[in-house]
C-alpha cells in the first residue's frame, strides 16, 4: 500500500508564496513520475507541473515562471514552490505519483490540500 500526504496549503494574499509538500510512504522500490494537479470549483482537474524520475520538468502555461516543482528521492517527497500567486490559482492541489512494478504502472493520489488566494 502506498500513501501520499500533502501539506502546506492555506490562505495567502495575491502576490504571496506557498510551498506544498507531498510525502510518499509505503512499500515500493522507487518512484517514477511525480506531479501536482489542481481542481478549482466547477472546473476539471488539470496538470500543474510534473517531474519524471530522470527527465525534465514540465509546467502548465498558466504557472510557468511562477511555480517550481522539485523532488527529494531520498525523502520520497515532491515539492511545489508557488510564487506570485493569483486568485485564479485558488484550487485543491493534489499530488500524484507513478510507481512501476514488473512493467505495470500504478498511479496513486493524495487527499488534496486547499490553496486559497484572496485579499
Amino acid at each position: 500500500q502506498v500513501q501520499l500526504v500533502e501539506s502546506g496549503g492555506g490562505l495567502v494574499q495575491p502576490g504571496g508564496s506557498l510551498m506544498l509538500s507531498c510525502v510518499v510512504s509505503g512499500s515500493f522500490f522507487s518512484i517514477n513520475d511525480m506531479a501536482w494537479f489542481r481542481q478549482a470549483p466547477g472546473k476539471e482537474r488539470e496538470l500543474v507541473a510534473g517531474i519524471p524520475s530522470g527527465g525534465s520538468t514540465n509546467y502548465a502555461d498558466s504557472v510557468k515562471d511562477r511555480f517550481t516543482i522539485s523532488r527529494d528521492n531520498a525523502k520520497n517527497t515532491v515539492y511545489l514552490q508557488m510564487n506570485s500567486l493569483k486568485p485564479e490559482d485558488t484550487a485543491v492541489y493534489y499530488c500524484t505519483v507513478t510507481i512501476v512494478v514488473l512493467s505495470r504502472r500504478y498511479d496513486y493520489w493524495g487527499q488534496g490540500t486547499q490553496v486559497t488566494v484572496s485579499s
